[in-house]
């Protein structure tokens, strides 16, 4: 029987002890790396990118679309400011221009015919009140640029104003600011032609021209067929809102001729 040489033996066997420490024996630092799952491992975030929005073209409130600071009315829920076309109204009243309105001194586009309280159904009018019945001279000359007439200034706060819960120069204070209010487009108030357009469109056409006033919140009225005011619904703070009851007794016609401004 032969004997395998010792020193082969040997070399066998350490051969196969290598063998065994290689698959048990990784370093510690090797088994903590892969015993994280890859999916728990931190991926440090990309830093975000500035915006390309420049603070000139963030969105801006512009001061049409606040409600100005204005004496507080009281005893009726909303205002209605009730705007006049002058040339259908002197073509309709004044053909003579015996008026300051009509006369052709000055040519009027809108002008203010009233700043009414309103009730959600009704309105009140002639209300008792301290002021006089009649408007100063000096308060109301100070309005001819929006209303050219002491008589219709007087009507006005007599049968309105008086209903407001405000004295005389609170409440053409607060007439004048709804007017500054009301921005009408050059569609319709730089007409220099007669046109038609329909009560809906001119509706449409004042809301899109106002931040925050809807179709909803305003009234065409018309006379023969031809425009004769444009009424705009305010809270008692003139902020914009609607009124069903303004808007239903709206003009409906199918179509409305605009007279051209200046001419009758």
């Amino acid at each position: 029987m032969m004997h395998r040489p010792l020193s082969s033996v040997r070399i066998v066997m350490a051969l196969v002890s290598g063998l065994l420490l290689s698959g048990c024996g990784d370093k510690p630092a090797e088994r903590q790396a892969t015993a994280t799952p890859p999916i728990l491992q931190h991926v440090p975030k990309p830093p975000a990118k500035p915006s390309s929005q420049t603070p000139s073209q963030a969105p801006k409130i512009t001061p049409a679309s606040a409600p100005p600071d204005v004496p507080m009315g009281s005893g009726f829920d909303f205002y209605v400011l009730s705007l006049s076309w002058s040339p259908t109204w002197c073509a309709e009243n004044d053909r003579a221009g015996k008026t300051a309105q009509c006369n052709g001194n000055r040519t009027y586009g809108f002008i203010v015919h009233g700043l009414w309280p309103q009730n959600e159904r009704g309105f009140p009018a002639f209300c008792p009140s301290r002021d006089s019945d009649r408007v100063p001279d000096a308060l109301g000359r100070g309005l001819f640029d929006i209303i050219p007439s002491m008589g219709l200034i007087g009507h006005q706060w007599r049968k309105h104003g008086t209903c407001s819960g405000l004295d005389q120069r609170a409440y053409f204070s607060v007439l004048r600011a709804a007017r500054d209010r009301v921005h009408i487009p050059a569609s319709i108030e730089n007409a220099d032609a007669r046109r038609r357009m329909s009560p809906a469109a001119i509706e449409t056409a004042v809301a899109d021209a106002n931040p925050g006033l809807t179709p909803q919140g305003v009234a065409v009225t018309c006379g023969d067929d031809k425009l004769d005011e444009i009424r705009i619904c305010f809270t008692r703070d003139l902020a914009f809102r609607a009124c069903g009851e303004v808007d239903r007794g709206g003009c409906r016609a199918r179509d409305l001729t605009i007279p051209a401004a200046g001419r009758r």
